[in-house]
C-alpha cells in the first residue's frame, strides 16, 4: 500500500485498509490509473486529502483515500464502485473519466445513496437521463466538473468567433470523435458556428479506431477549411498532428484534444504539438481563474516532483481536487456525513454551494433545471479556458481575462 502524508492510497487492493470506523472518513476514487489523466486525478485527490487532514479533517475526522482503477470501462467501473461501497464502506465517491463509465455506475451509486461528485466525464445526458427521469433515486449525484458538453459546445463556438476576429478565419471543418461525450458537439456546434457568422465546410464524426489521418486532412484541405475544430479524448492525437505538420496543411488545429493536456505531450511528440490548442478545466495552471488555479499546479509539482508523469494535475485533477474540498465544505455545512440517515441534509447543502475552487466558482443547477445537479458554467463561474503549446510550454490563450499569452498561428500559414 502506498503511503502519503495523512492519506492512505490502495490501488486495486480491496480491503487492505480494513473496515471504516467512527474516527475515519473514506473517500473512494475511480479513474483509469494507467493514463496520465487518471494518475493526475489520483494524485490531486491525495494532495487535497493531505490538505484537509492538515486542516483538522472533516467534521473532526481523519480522511483516507482508496483509489481504484476503473480502466475507463463501464464493467470495471461497476465492479470497483461496488467494491468501494460494499467492502470499503466509502463515505464519498469522486472521479470517473469516460461518460460510459459514469453512466455504467449511476444505478448502483444512486441506489446506495452515497454522495458522488463526477469529476471527469462531460455527457449532459448523464444528469438529464437519470435525475430528469427519477430525481429521488439519483439526488446524491452531482457533477462538480468539468462543465457538460452542451456548455463546452457553446464555449468552443465562442472561441472560434474569437479566432475569426483575431485572424480572419471563417471556414471551419468540424470533426468530433465517435463517443458518448461528443454527441452534444455533433448536435450543437455547427448551429452555434453558423449563428456567429462562420461557415461549416465539413462536419463528420471520426472513428476512434482511425490511424491514418492523411485522407482526413486532405479532405479538410479540399473543403477550404481554415480551422480544423476537433473534439478528441479516445483518439490519441499525435498521429494527426504529425501528418499535419509534416505536410504543412494550410489550416489550424483547434478544439479539444485530451492527449495534448498532458504536460509531457511536448516530449511525447518531440515538439510536434507546437501550435496545438485544447480547452481544459483549470487552464493547465496558467489561467488565473481563481486564487487557487495557479497555486494548485505549483503545490502538485512540489508534492509529486519525484513521481514521474504527469507533472501537472490535468483537467480531471483540477476537478477532483475541487471535489474533495467541496465535499468537506458541504458536509460541514450540513453538519453530517451520515448519508444513510441524513442524505437530504447533505443534498440541500450541496445545492446551496458557492465554492471557490481551482477550476472556478462552483455552483450547482437545481432539481428542476435542464441539467439537474450539474455544475454551472460561465466565465465568472466555471469556465473552459483554452491553452496552446508554444515553444515547449503551455500558455492560456482564451478567454482574454485568463490569458497568459497571445494565440499563435502556425508559421507556415
Amino acid at each position: 500500500m502506498l503511503q502519503a502524508t495523512g492519506v492512505g492510497v490502495a490501488t486495486g487492493l480491496a480491503g487492505c485498509l480494513g473496515d471504516d470506523d467512527d474516527d475515519t472518513l473514506t473517500i473512494g476514487h475511480l479513474a483509469p490509473l494507467a493514463l496520465d489523466m487518471g494518475r493526475g486525478s489520483e494524485r490531486s485527490a491525495e494532495l487535497a486529502i493531505e490538505e484537509v487532514n492538515d486542516d483538522g479533517g472533516i467534521l473532526d475526522r481523519e480522511v483516507e483515500l482508496i483509489s481504484e482503477d476503473d480502466e475507463g470501462l463501464p464493467g470495471t467501473a461497476q465492479t470497483e464502485a461496488e467494491r468501494l461501497i460494499d467492502r470499503e464502506d466509502a463515505d464519498f465517491l469522486v472521479g470517473t473519466f469516460t461518460s460510459e463509465s459514469t453512466q455504467g455506475i449511476m444505478n448502483l451509486v444512486g441506489d446506495a445513496d452515497i454522495p458522488f461528485f463526477i469529476s471527469g466525464s462531460a455527457d449532459p445526458r448523464t444528469m438529464q437521463d437519470h435525475h430528469g427521469e427519477d430525481y429521488d433515486r439519483y439526488r446524491n449525484i452531482f457533477r462538480s466538473g468539468p462543465v457538460n458538453s452542451d456548455y463546452q459546445a457553446e464555449f468552443l463556438a465562442d472561441y472560434m468567433e474569437f479566432l475569426s476576429d483575431e485572424h480572419g478565419w471563417t471556414q471551419i471543418a468540424h470533426i468530433p470523435e465517435e463517443a458518448a461525450w461528443t454527441a452534444s458537439f455533433s448536435e450543437l456546434v455547427p448551429g452555434f458556428l453558423e449563428e456567429r457568422g462562420l461557415d461549416v465546410v465539413m462536419d463528420i464524426r471520426l472513428s476512434r479506431d482511425t490511424d491514418d489521418f492523411v485522407p482526413v486532412l486532405d479532405e479538410v484541405e479540399d473543403a477550404g477549411a481554415e480551422v480544423l475544430l476537433k473534439e478528441f479524448a479516445h483518439i490519441p492525437g499525435p498521429g494527426m498532428l504529425s501528418a499535419w505538420r509534416e505536410n504543412e496543411y494550410p489550416f489550424a488545429q483547434e478544439g479539444i484534444n485530451v492527449a495534448s493536456m498532458s504536460p509531457q505531450f511536448w516530449d511525447d511528440t518531440d515538439g510536434g504539438c507546437q501550435y496545438e490548442t485544447t480547452s481544459e478545466s483549470g487552464g493547465a495552471g496558467k489561467a488565473e481563474i481563481t486564487d487557487k488555479s495557479v497555486s494548485l499546479g505549483e503545490a502538485y509539482q512540489d508534492r509529486f516532483a519525484d513521481e514521474g508523469r504527469p507533472t501537472l494535475p490535468m483537467y480531471m485533477g483540477y476537478n477532483t481536487y475541487d471535489a474533495v474540498h467541496l465535499y468537506k465544505d458541504v458536509v460541514e455545512r450540513a453538519g453530517t456525513a451520515d448519508f444513510e440517515n441524513d442524505l437530504d441534509d447533505i443534498v440541500d447543502a450541496a445545492l446551496d454551494s458557492d465554492f471557490t475552487g481551482a477550476a472556478g466558482q462552483i455552483q450547482f443547477h437545481g432539481p428542476d433545471h435542464e441539467y439537474p445537479h450539474d455544475v454551472q458554467a460561465g466565465v465568472d463561474l466555471v469556465p473552459f479556458p483554452v491553452t496552446q503549446w508554444q515553444a515547449g510550454e503551455k500558455e492560456a490563450v482564451y478567454p482574454a481575462q485568463y490569458a497568459s499569452a497571445d494565440h499563435v498561428v502556425p508559421d507556415w500559414m
